[in-house]
């Protein structure tokens, strides 16, 4: 029988990976979503009068075990793909959206939820039971259940050619990524780089069987390539490589697939009775309308903008002094940026670095998670992974209970995807009066271990892998009785807030006393440094909001009016940016052929989500300040309020309990520098 549908005979029911084959996952899918059709099917039939339990609970239920499949093949998608494994998706993805429109399509099924939603008052519900039904019903009311039998059968054609779209979105970016190579055989055009970075280079190319230094569009080897390679030649090469990902008239091009699925999501919510993909996506967030994410959005540029345009004058002043440069451009900003900050606060990347070993900053987090939340973590090696890179923790509570099975992937290798993102291999929920317990995964791109030097990460990366263990709090500490409400199941502006306010940590002192030791000496970080990290925490804060701004902006005008009449996919974004943009344009390049989040990712609508949750944590990070960083009562208002609670409440709701009132922009705006003390 197919490992696949069969219960996991494994330590903490993990997912046993090295006995899955690639034949077993769509024959697996074909029947779990057989065995969940039955599921509905015995809902549907139910001859009893509809109730919350004989419908709601056992709609959220349901499908556990297609839930599970799917979690273990997409997450695999991205961290660990290969060409077999995308041929599968592309052929699983119309099944799963054909699936789910089964059941948001299904008439008598509706009308036993209905049933149940119209008699809401009259049902004692707690506030976690009222929220999933009022949730379930949305499912449907939202997605064509009261649409005539005609639209229903073009919804269903738009969510297939979706599915597909944004899959072969995906693939195209990392197929670019993967493209790309700089191979430099001339050591000169080295100058300027640190000794670690030339390091892993060379390694590279050797894996290769190459001579010389390798570059790639890997973050670890992109970014130290931009930030210190004296080379202006060559950084413009790399910088236009990166900016031209699937915007070059090839096969892997992807200007049609963004017209495509900006177009179809504006055709589908019309359909649904929406003006834009933004209306029907921000009903559910905490911003609730396009327009108000666009007047949150113009009230921070106009905050942020007289700062940039400062930052960006000193930063041309500055590249006109040293190197007589007459016009900066972009493959100039990191690197200039770099000199000019190690000039202004005596600071760069390459003096942290030795004080972030990977292995102690994991440390630092952990230590960080358990003096603010009593969690211990112990690595363990009884359970199955899907590369030799990752590591396998079980992590339990101050009784020696068991929270979560916590999986962590941090180097960049060929089938895994650019960034940095948390996950999930199974949730969170109560049934049967059993707790089971959420198996979490972070996976980023950081700097590899090279012969000489172990994985040493930049400060930014420092923050990084401390905004994904965020997440993975979030999912980690999940208490809630069901799967579709728990741990970061919550509005995607609410769902930052527990990443973005664990990079505070990264800035305290008392943190980093804990974990940012020199790798060779075990030396603690010196207090001049400490101070040098505070001071430049808000270094061109202005240019860094400008650019969130301008990716916000952009999302909203691909989703938040009629994108029809858009047919150049560069022009539009040319004007989008033309309010926002210090640099000059470059013709080569296009960001929304590559921009992952909206277009592949959840975030279609909702970029302005990370910019939004930041005035959650810098409001949140003051309560705590008042106290100290790691005061107990403080941090379990916030595990009980918020971590815990998953989606059971309304997250303004569940803010206020936590910080007894609602969040002031004052506290993000000065911990900016864009408003003073």
């Amino acid at each position: 029988m197919n490992i696949l549908n069969k219960k996991f005979n494994t330590p903490f029911n993990t997912a046993p990976f090295s006995k899955i084959k690639n034949s077993h996952f769509l024959p697996a899918f074909k029947h779990a979503i057989e065995e969940a059709k039955s599921e509905i099917n015995f809902i549907v039939k139910n001859s009893e009068k509809p109730t919350f339990e004989n419908t709601i609970e056992a709609l959220d239920y349901s499908g556990e075990q297609l839930d599970r499949i799917s979690s273990i093949f997409f997450n695999l998608n991205s961290a660990e793909t290969n060409e077999t494994i995308q041929k599968i998706a592309q052929k699983v993805s119309p099944l799963l959206s054909e699936f789910s429109n089964d059941i948001t399509l299904n008439e008598q099924l509706f009308k036993r939820v209905k049933v149940v939603y119209d008699a809401k008052k009259d049902l004692k519900l707690t506030k976690e039971q009222a929220t999933l039904l009022d949730k379930k019903y949305k499912s449907f009311s939202r997605n064509g259940a009261n649409l005539p039998d005609g639209k229903k059968i073009k919804l269903r054609e738009i969510d297939k050619q979706l599915s597909q779209l944004k899959l072969k979105f995906g693939e195209n970016v990392l197929a670019e990524t993967n493209k790309f190579e700089m191979l430099i055989t001339d050591e000169t055009d080295l100058s300027g780089l640190p000794e670690g970075a030339m390091e892993a280079a060379k390694q590279l190319a050797e894996s290769k069987d190459k001579n010389g230094w390798l570059f790639t569009l890997d973050y670890p080897s992109y970014i130290p390539f931009m930030t210190y390679a004296d080379n202006r030649e060559l950084r413009k090469k790399i910088s236009f490589a990166a900016g031209a990902k699937a915007f070059q008239g090839d096969k892997l091009d992807n200007q049609k697939n963004v017209l495509d699925i900006a177009k179809l999501r504006f055709e589908r919510a019309n359909l649904l009775g929406y003006k834009t993909h933004a209306h029907f996506v921000l009903e559910e967030r905490m911003a609730e309308t396009p327009e108000k994410v666009k007047k949150f959005l113009n009230e921070l540029l106009d905050k942020a903008k007289p700062a940039a345009e400062r930052e960006f004058k000193g930063l041309e002043e500055f590249a006109k002094n040293l190197d007589n440069i007459e016009q900066l451009e972009k493959w100039d900003g990191a690197y200039y940026s770099e000199k000019l900050k190690k000039k202004l606060f005596s600071l760069d990347d390459e003096l942290l670095k030795p004080y972030f070993k990977l292995e102690n900053v994991i440390n630092g987090a952990f230590t960080v998670a358990h003096k603010l939340f009593d969690l211990n973590f112990e690595e363990i090696h009884n359970i199955d992974k899907y590369h030799q890179d990752v590591l396998t923790y079980k992590v339990t509570d101050a009784n020696g209970d068991l929270v979560s099975i916590f999986y962590a992937d941090f180097f960049p290798r060929t089938g895994k995807r650019n960034g940095a993102w948390m996950t999930s291999y199974k949730p969170q929920y109560v049934k049967n009066n059993k707790n089971n317990r959420p198996h979490v995964s972070i996976v980023c791109n950081f700097t590899k271990p090279t012969k000489s030097k172990p994985s040493l990460l930049t400060f930014n990366e420092v923050t990084t892998l401390f905004h994904e263990f965020g997440h993975a709090l979030h999912g980690m500490l999940a208490n809630t009785t069901y799967p579709s409400l728990s741990g970061t199941s919550v509005y995607w502006d609410f769902v930052e807030l527990p990443s973005q306010i664990l990079e505070n940590w990264c800035y305290e002192k008392e943190a980093l006393g804990i974990f940012a030791k020199h790798y060779k000496t075990g030396e603690v970080i010196p207090m001049d440094l400490v101070k040098k990290i505070k001071a430049s925490a808000t270094f061109h804060e202005g240019m860094q909001t400008l650019r969130q701004i301008s990716f916000g902006l952009l999302d909203i005008s691909w989703h938040g009016k009629n994108p029809t009449k858009i047919s150049d996919v560069k022009a539009h974004e040319v004007a989008v940016f033309k309010n926002t943009s210090l640099y000059p344009e470059t013709k080569e390049t296009c960001m929304s052929t590559s921009f992952s989040h909206i277009f592949q990712g959840g975030y279609s609508s909702g970029y302005y989500s990370y910019k939004w949750a930041e005035v959650l944590d810098a409001d949140a990070f003051e309560y705590f300040k008042e106290s100290g960083v790691f005061n107990k009562t403080v941090a379990t208002k916030f595990k009980e309020n918020v971590l815990s609670k998953g989606g059971t409440e309304n997250p303004m709701t569940l803010y206020k309990r936590f910080r007894g009132q609602a969040p002031k922009p004052d506290a993000l705006l000065r911990r900016a520098g864009l408003i003073k003390n």
